[in-house]
């Protein structure tokens, strides 16, 4: 299980790194130049002085129009030492490697996304010695893909989209589809994908959510929700993750759960109903309305 979304990030990009470059294209319509080969590069860069000084992640991108380095950072909230921090992180990695470095900074907080895309300038008025101007993936500008075609279209953006917007009231839907999704790909690839999305997501509500999807579609690594599947029986195991899958998503949408709605969710055991009532949490105005007609 990977501990941090630090470290995820790291993981998640060494699994997929044209994930940046299609990002920086798609998301950013930046004409970054597409890359013949990607190698992820040692990330410390710590000097002989005993000040440690780490990015999250570093790629090397070799093109036809030169060779770049992707600097990424994960910010979780605004950090006025990072105007001193990335501008050597830049200085030292273009003496060392002879390249351009780029930043990229990605954030689940419109807050910290308006402050990281401002530009960093050391100097004084109308004459700046260096100016730093990060690109910056967030909620604003990634798309939120909620829909489970869109998803399976482009996985790789669908988690970044889980990532920016887990804290959004899209969220539910963002992170029901791209559960769909992962079972177009392959499970190593998946498994990357699930860790990352679980690290990353800051919100109580929507990590349970999604430990509660991963459960109830049984996705077979090491994940400890998968392990209790399997400790208390495949089908005992996936009724009751989906009856907590309904009943979070009504928690989620902040909708009163009446007794009776409750009961009769809980006392269900039919997988495919319980399926049907998780699809019609996401959008009911109240909870009752999930039973539909039956």
């Amino acid at each position: 299980m990977v501990g941090s979304s630090h470290e995820a990030l790291h993981r998640i990009f060494q699994k997929d790194p044209t994930l940046l470059t299609k990002a920086l294209q798609k998301v950013l319509h930046v004409p970054f130049p597409e890359p013949r080969e990607i190698a992820a590069l040692n990330v410390d860069l710590t000097e002989i002085e005993p000040v440690e000084r780490r990015v999250d992640t570093l790629l090397r991108a070799e093109t036809d129009e030169g060779t770049y380095l992707l600097v990424v950072e994960s910010q979780g909230k605004v950090d006025e030492r990072k105007r001193g921090s990335w501008p050597y992180y830049l200085s030292y990695l273009y003496e060392k490697y002879r390249c351009e470095p780029v930043l990229i900074v990605i954030t689940q907080s419109s807050k910290t996304a308006e402050w990281a895309s401002k530009p960093i300038r050391f100097g004084f008025r109308d004459w700046h010695s260096l100016t730093v101007r990060p690109l910056v993936l967030g909620p604003d500008n990634v798309p939120v893909i909620a829909n489970e075609r869109q998803a399976e279209k482009d996985v790789p953006l669908a988690v970044l989209s889980a990532m920016t917007h887990g804290r959004g009231p899209q969220a539910p839907a963002i992170l029901e589809s791209l559960a769909a999704a992962l079972r177009t790909i392959d499970p190593d690839s998946a498994a990357v994908f699930v860790q990352f999305v679980d690290s990353c997501l800051a919100d109580p509500q929507a990590k349970q959510m999604w430990r509660d999807l991963m459960t109830a579609i049984q996705y077979f690594w090491r994940h400890p929700l998968a392990e209790q599947v399997r400790a208390e029986g495949r089908e005992e195991g996936l009724v009751k993750a989906k009856v907590q899958t309904v009943l979070h998503i009504l928690q989620w949408r902040e909708l009163p759960v009446p007794d009776a709605v409750r009961e009769r969710i809980q006392s269900c055991t039919d997988v495919e109903q319980l399926d049907t009532w998780a699809r019609r949490a996401m959008h009911v105005e109240d909870a009752s309305e999930i039973f539909g007609t039956e």
